[in-house]
């Protein structure tokens, strides 16, 4: 779906790039990269969006790096683009106007773990696995799970959530403070640690989700979550996708605690089982997740037990054995590849979306996404964090076939409208990027753009931050 990609960017002057490139190599060395292969690494965007890669790479290693490049790039007016570990999924990494590609991999400092208080100080490019591996000791751990083993730094610009984000939230309700490197050079402090404040505006969450479009974030200051003494994976099959939703819809109004839950359908559960080597039922099934004491997760299973039998829910299996969670789960999280494997080819691309609806709406909206996908013959296994009412189509389509993928364009559409007009939202965690320009319109009115425009001018008056992405040109 090139035809998406926003063009509301304009290249900087050959000379100005020029001067920007000799300036960065005199200070940078060897970690200025300008070979083609590294550039084209850090535009990839794991969907079939065109790649778009930067002129250069720096590989930042500490704050003051971040603000050398900043200042050397607005001083040429040369775009910015910051790189985590690049599995965003609407295009944030890539550079439609060129420019330079700062990559935080190696800012991956846990700076500060405060047990006592539930917080921590850590660099942009510090990953969930790597940063729940350093607090396992010491009982902690940070619940917010995408999925892919992510950059915290990224997870926070696209306001990632993910299996967890039902019982923990999002990034948005997990970030505590920022530093952020403005359009200048110079460092915004956002917050403190304390768990609330009214002090002036709330600049830590007009970062948050701002996929890197108003400047470039130094350091997180994040929540924090003990780690359960039990917890327990459960599995559940149902005779449709509408009964497992309903049960979702019921769990959730009940006040179960539910800390994950996982819709599956049909198609998914069929190339999970191939891909993962697993032989679950090839029918609609929610997996879960229960954490708390053994007798609260006991107490928890046997009320979504009850409230599945209603909901024409087949056998219901949990289990506390780590190794059985771990496969189970990891099935769950490979599902983008398990969709890849079902059709190879090097023409066959996979465009991961979601939507989000209020959870009244979820069983409608997703058995709707389904009659569209039979009427258009289309293969897109759908998988969701449905505890929150979002869910994923992982679409597979022959991009050198114009009737298949014009199908695909048109399912794509008309999911968006079908989430908007129940009441929610084009994307719940993947963002904008550039993928989604064109539906944000539609979804929060031209007034909401035009101050979107306000703040990126205000903040960024040179467009250098991530240039062509989330906000459309007026």
């Amino acid at each position: 779906m090139a035809t998406t990609i926003s063009s509301n960017v304009t290249r900087p002057e050959p000379e100005a790039l020029k001067r920007a490139i000799d300036a960065l190599a005199a200070r940078f060395g060897n970690r200025l990269v300008t070979s083609q292969a590294v550039r084209e690494q850090h535009a990839h965007t794991t969907t079939w969006l065109p790649t778009q890669p930067p002129d250069a790479v720096v590989m930042a290693q500490e704050t003051a790096d971040i603000q050398d490049v900043v200042r050397i790039c607005a001083a040429n007016r040369v775009p910015v683009i910051a790189f985590g570990t690049g599995t965003s999924l609407e295009g944030q990494v890539n550079a439609p106007a060129g420019g330079v590609c700062i990559d935080l991999r190696d800012m991956n400092k846990v700076l500060e773990v405060h047990a006592e208080d539930l917080d921590c100080v850590i660099q942009p490019g510090v990953t969930r696995k790597a940063l729940n591996e350093h607090l396992r000791d010491q009982g902690l751990f940070f619940p917010i799970d995408p999925g892919a083993d992510a950059s915290l730094g990224g997870m926070t610009s696209t306001r990632a959530s993910g299996t967890n984000a039902v019982r923990y939230g999002t990034m948005r309700e997990n970030v505590l403070a920022l530093k952020v490197v403005r359009g200048d050079g110079e460092i915004i402090t956002t917050g403190t640690r304390a768990k609330k404040s009214s002090a002036g505006y709330d600049l830590t969450h007009l970062f948050v989700g701002a996929e890197g479009t108003l400047g470039i974030i130094s350091e997180l200051t994040i929540r924090l979550r003990g780690i359960p003494d039990t917890i327990a994976a459960a599995a559940c099959s149902f005779e449709t996708v509408r009964g497992a939703c309903q049960a979702t819809i019921l769990a959730i109004q009940t006040g179960i605690p539910v800390a994950r839950i996982e819709l599956l359908n049909a198609a998914q559960v069929k190339a999970c089982n191939n891909y993962s080597k697993l032989s679950l039922p090839e029918t609609p099934l929610l997996l879960l997740e229960f954490h708390g004491s053994e007798v609260e997760v006991a107490e928890q299973s046997k009320n979504f037990r009850d409230i599945a039998a209603e909901c024409g829910g087949g056998d219901f299996s949990w289990t506390t054995k780590p190794e059985d969670r771990t496969k189970l789960w990891q099935a769950r999280h490979d599902a983008y590849w398990s969709v890849k494997a079902i059709r190879p080819g090097d023409s066959i691309g996979v465009v991961a979306t979601d939507v989000c609806v209020p959870i009244s709406r979820l069983a409608d909206c997703v058995t709707e996404t389904e009659d569209d996908l039979k009427r258009l013959n289309l293969l897109s296994p759908i998988v969701g964090h449905v505890g929150d009412g979002n869910f994923h189509c992982s679409l597979v389509c022959d991009v050198n076939n114009k009737e298949e993928m014009a199908r695909g364009e048109e399912f794509m559409h008309r999911l968006v409208e079908r989430a908007q007009a129940m009441g929610g939202t084009c994307t719940g965690e993947h963002g904008i990027g550039q993928g989604k320009q064109k539906y944000l319109k539609a979804e929060l009115g031209p007034e909401a753009l035009d101050a979107m425009r306000a703040l990126k001018q205000a903040l960024d008056p040179q467009n250098i931050f991530n240039p062509g992405k989330i906000v459309p040109a007026a």
